[in-house]
């Protein structure tokens, strides 16, 4: 999960609602001042090496890996990277936005069990599967909703009814396909309007949460890991599901699919083993004062998690991010200083990067905060955040040198080893 904080929308959704309303103190964050400078190199190119990968906050995934391995359960894995919080029971529906569907109608593949559901008046019907391809929800004028079936290339209006209509087929998966894309999704998918007056839908799948967190944890985090470890993904994602339904991203729907939030893929991306640690944990969440707390996570910490506004998202070393299935915990990249001139062209030519602020934690003093890129026309103050993401680095976490020189070898570079590509989905 990578989203922060202060990106929260705060909204009513009308599938149960919660406030949260205790008041949480601020966690104890610092800055550092330092005035560390590093001029460009004459070769043009220079090498940038970090710590981890991600934003540093709650857990490490890697780190829960690391942990795993020497033994620990989830409850203690949860407990280490979010002190102070307590296990509770968390259940009930979650809404989420189908990013990726971006079309102006909800489809679905017919099947034995398919119904539609009017939610203004609380019934549903019975699709028949026989001489029909495919199902589908359109938005009309005056909010109302269009029921289709396909008959080779025709489209033909079943029903239409007022307000929001859904698809569902009584526990059992149901085809939504977009554009050449077909992901099998429990529970329902409704075609949402987005705002008053729109003809266009979105598509939202409400679902049990427990139904949910299989759909998330494969896409975060290898289902096969350590037992404890993925557990203690189940319970962190599970968590911060708990913690959206109260802070709902928009009025039809709570939770988004992407790195936004946390990555959810559907039933097409459940796996035997990441369900058995859904279920070993069902239910359990982690709470603060009494309310689901913001478990954020991410890849790997480097060694250092970085301090959040909640108590229980603090900075403290991590001593299981480091292990030797972990190519994150340390890293080093060469990157041509024209690449930073082109994402800052005001500067011109880029004579030094000047890191006048850290985080105060780890190596070089932490994770950057302020930097200034001095430069022949002009110098730009920017921070770590915005260096990383245009650079698209792994970690704010990171310090300058120049780049080795190339070597002469009299070796062919098609006859050395090459790195497999990088297919981990934690990021």
């Amino acid at each position: 999960m990578r989203r922060t904080f202060p990106a929260l929308v705060a909204g009513a959704l009308a599938i149960g609602a919660l406030v949260l309303t205790t008041a949480i103190a601020p966690s104890s964050a610092r800055t550092v001042t330092v005035d560390q400078r590093y001029p460009m190199p004459s070769t043009g190119k220079i090498a940038i090496v970090g710590h981890g990968y991600g934003h540093g906050h709650g857990m490490s995934q890697y780190g829960a890996e690391g942990a795993a391995r020497q033994g620990l359960t989830w409850q203690q894995i949860t407990s280490f990277y979010y002190p102070g919080t307590k296990v509770a029971n968390g259940s009930g529906l979650v809404t989420v936005l189908v990013s990726a569907d971006t079309s102006p109608d909800v489809v679905v593949d017919a099947r034995a069990g398919l119904r539609v559901g009017s939610h203004a008046q609380h019934k549903g019907w019975t699709l028949p599967a026989k001489g029909t391809g495919q199902w589908r929800l359109r938005g009309t004028t005056r909010t109302r909703t269009r029921v289709e079936f396909r008959s080779g290339d025709t489209w033909t209006v079943w029903r239409i009814f007022a307000g929001t209509g859904s698809f569902y087929a009584s526990g059992l998966p149901i085809r939504l396909r977009y554009g050449s894309t077909s992901v099998l999704y429990r529970g329902r998918l409704i075609a949402a309007f987005p705002r008053a007056g729109s003809t266009d839908v979105d598509t939202v799948n409400a679902l049990d949460i427990d139904a949910y967190i299989k759909g998330v944890i494969p896409a975060e985090m290898p289902a096969t890991w350590t037992p404890a470890a993925v557990q203690a993904q189940a319970v962190a994602a599970r968590t911060y599901a708990s913690y959206e339904k109260q802070h709902p991203r928009a009025k039809h729907y709570q939770i988004c699919d992407t790195t936004s939030c946390q990555v959810y893929g559907g039933y097409s991306r459940e796996h035997p083993a990441s369900n058995a640690a859904v279920d070993a944990t069902r239910g359990r969440i982690l709470t603060y004062a009494g309310a689901p707390a913001f478990t954020q996570f991410g890849s790997s910490s480097g060694g250092w998690t970085s301090a959040n506004q909640f108590p229980y998202l603090p900075a403290k070393a991590d001593p299981y991010d480091d292990w030797s299935g972990n190519a994150n915990h340390d890293w080093r990249i060469e990157l041509d200083v024209s690449r930073i001139e082109k994402a800052w062209p005001t500067i011109g030519n880029l004579r030094q990067i000047r890191v006048t602020s850290r985080d105060g934690h780890g190596q070089w003093q932490g994770r950057i905060e302020r930097m200034t890129l001095v430069g022949g026309t002009r110098s730009v103050t920017i921070g770590g955040d915005e260096f990383r993401s245009r650079l698209g680095l792994k970690s704010t976490w990171v310090s300058f040198a120049a780049a080795a020189a190339p070597r002469k070898t009299a070796t062919s570079r098609s006859a050395l080893p090459q790195d497999a590509a990088d297919t981990s989905v934690l990021d």
